[in-house]
């Protein structure tokens, strides 16, 4: 989400700093505009700062959040405030400047300062939580409590970010939250952590959560026993979406590459015949299965025009079937709704970003968050129909059933423009 643009006062601005009568007059002033320039000042004696906490506009009171030289006891009020963006807008400043603040002003606002994070880790919204926590996610030098908090939130966009990034989370942390977090998305936010240990590993992999288990085996940092990891290949034989994350994992044991070969996929195969790292053995035996394979089925479609999930392995790069679908205006619904069923991520993350004219790392992003509501707002940025949306945020973004977003009276979209707006900006971060 982005911050409400300032209204320009600063203290070198012309005429110099403000007296104090003056700024006093102009915190009364009936004219919001004038009310709004004076609080993004920093200039400004702290106690008008204050007063302008309470003022009748939300608008002045969101200057008044992001304006680092508001006291500590202004924001206590602020993160009570019946705005919601101004609570959002607060939580980002707070986290922002908490972890710089000076010996001298630890001693004296510290305890102020941790005050209004624990009002805003307990907020009624999730969106203020969820501004909280993606302000907090990898900060080391924030209260633990407030980070314990919000790790176990039941709400997975506000879990989520700090689970998979912050720093003062021990093993005995995730361990505890794998075992007991019922948020869909939790141990999967886990499974993308930076170093995950070899015990969180254990226990990731034995949730059985299948999106779960297929982060941790996608995450190159992770540390899995070889055990483990032959637990897992046997498991792939009924959860075939362990498959391919299995097959692109580094260094992966000889032993789970020959056992791989003896029932996955062709695409699957495919891969394994593409690593680098094999010995001459089972180099070998790859090669013999891809060949047993070819022998016993026909040959696959050369058309790249005709879709499938492996298409995008092949010569031309999901990118620029996209972009030759959307010149020749034949990138829709229905096609994308042929590649969402056949599995082609690269293709729709290609697709959504071109027509919603955004990033494809913000599409990653938005579909990694499993969020209904900023899955829905990007399908309607993409011109999209509500309908497909409902299949985007089960298939592309793994929604859990109960959480997906139903279409108003069976055909419109649900949120307002300005809460579809809101979700994409604040992923675009």
């Amino acid at each position: 989400m982005t911050s409400s643009p300032s209204m320009g006062g600063r203290p070198e601005a012309a005429g110099g700093p403000l007296g104090y009568l003056e700024s006093r007059e102009l915190a009364r002033h009936p004219d919001v505009a004038e009310r709004r320039r004076l609080a993004a000042r920093t200039d400004v004696r702290p106690e008008i700062l204050y007063y302008l906490a309470e003022d009748p506009s939300a608008l002045v009171r969101r200057e008044i959040a992001v304006n680092e030289a508001t006291p500590a006891h202004a924001d206590v009020l602020l993160a009570r405030d019946g705005d919601e963006v101004v609570r959002c807008e607060l939580a980002r400043k707070i986290a922002r400047l908490a972890p710089h603040l000076s010996a001298n002003a630890r001693e004296q606002i510290w305890a102020v300062t941790v005050e209004a994070l624990e009002i805003l880790a307990q907020d009624q919204l999730a969106r203020v939580r969820q501004a909280l926590a993606e302000a907090l996610k990898d900060v080391a030098e924030v209260p633990n409590h407030i980070i314990q908090r919000l790790a176990r939130d039941v709400e997975q966009a506000v879990c989520a970010p700090v689970l998979e990034f912050s720093p003062l989370l021990t093993d005995d942390d995730l361990l505890e939250i794998i075992e007991s977090s019922g948020v869909s998305g939790a141990v999967s936010a886990i499974s993308r952590r930076a170093d995950v240990s070899g015990a969180v590993s254990d226990a990731l992999a034995h949730t059985l959560d299948e999106d779960a288990v297929a982060q941790l085996l996608a995450n190159p940092s992770a540390q899995i026993r070889e055990e483990t990891l032959d637990w897992i290949v046997e498991c792939s034989r009924e959860v075939g979406t362990w498959q391919m994350p299995l097959a692109r994992r580094p260094k992966l044991p000889r032993r789970a590459v020959r056992r791989l070969a003896e029932f996955v996929a062709n695409a699957v195969l495919a891969m394994l015949h593409r690593r680098d790292d094999l010995d001459a053995d089972t180099a070998d035996l790859i090669d013999k299965a891809v060949r047993e394979r070819m022998a016993d089925q026909p040959p696959p479609l050369d058309d790249a025009d005709q879709g499938g999930a492996d298409r995008t392995s092949g010569p031309e790069p999901a990118a620029e079937i996209v972009q030759r679908l959307y010149a020749s205006g034949k990138l829709d619904d229905g096609r994308l709704d042929m590649e969402l069923l056949s599995g082609n991520r690269a293709f729709i993350t290609h697709a959504l970003s071109l027509m919603a004219g955004i990033p494809p790392a913000l599409v990653t992003r938005i579909a990694d968050a499993r969020s209904a509501k900023a899955i829905t707002a990007m399908a309607w940025k993409a011109g999209l129909k509500m309908r497909f949306a409902i299949k985007l945020q089960a298939r592309f973004g793994n929604v859990p059933p109960r959480e997906i977003l139903q279409a108003k009276d069976g055909v419109d979209y649900p949120l307002s423009e300005d809460d579809m707006t809101w979700q994409l900006d604040f992923y675009a971060g």
